[in-house]
């Protein structure tokens, strides 16, 4: 399976959306300053994630979410196809 997750800093509110095949351990490493994307802005907190069969449609998810603005990915967060909204994680 593959994921395409939103972070939100909480340094300044910005979204960060990727995609990946453990967005658990992707999580960890935005946190952890391993990547530098995310570095400046840690400390993240997940606050979306969906997940995909193939890595073709995480990728097409992740390019459409990166195009999307701050309201709409608000919206998208408390939607049923959040898989967080059904899993309690040390978010």
């Amino acid at each position: 399976m593959y994921y395409v997750y939103i972070l939100e800093s909480l340094i300044d509110g910005d979204f960060y959306k990727g995609y990946t095949d453990d967005y658990e351990q992707r999580f960890k490493e935005h946190n952890s300053g391993e990547s530098k994307f995310t570095r400046s802005k840690m400390p993240w907190r997940l606050i979306f994630v969906q997940e995909f069969a193939s890595e073709h449609d995480a990728l097409i998810r992740e390019r459409q979410l990166k195009k999307c603005n701050k309201e709409y990915l608000r919206w998208l967060v408390k939607q049923p196809l959040n898989i967080l909204n059904n899993k309690k994680l040390d978010r």
